[in-house]
């Protein structure tokens, strides 16, 4: 994603704010360094990790929408990362655009607060 993130709403509608809050709690369950979540077209949620393994590596964003793909939802309406980094990866971005266009993307630190949207 590039370097540029709109501003951040002073408040987020409830919905948004729930994938903020499952994407916390997603990474501090596990303790990685990114947590994200996504909502489908029906209004489901999916969650993801950073996953770091020898032989492969997910960003969390990746495996959200992967989860969602999986689950059958051919569209999203939002998604969040939970992140201590000061923008959302391109691959993520592109794999969130890949099915849902100009949805918006949180990003937030990992206390919660939203830093911007992608």
């Amino acid at each position: 994603m590039p370097d540029f993130l709109a501003p951040a709403p002073t408040e987020l509608p409830a919905e948004d704010a729930k994938l903020v809050t499952l994407a916390r709690a997603a990474r501090a369950r596990v303790g990685a360094v990114e947590g994200a979540a996504v909502r489908d077209g029906d209004g489901r949620t999916y969650t993801g990790v950073t996953v770091s393994q020898p032989s492969f590596a997910l960003g969390a964003l990746q495996l959200a929408v992967a989860s969602a793909v999986a689950a059958g939802a051919n569209v999203l309406e939002a998604a969040a990362v939970v992140t201590e980094a000061s923008t959302v990866d391109d691959s993520a971005a592109a794999a969130v655009r890949d099915i849902a266009g100009k949805a918006p993307i949180f990003l937030a630190n990992p206390a919660g607060h939203v830093l911007g949207v992608a």
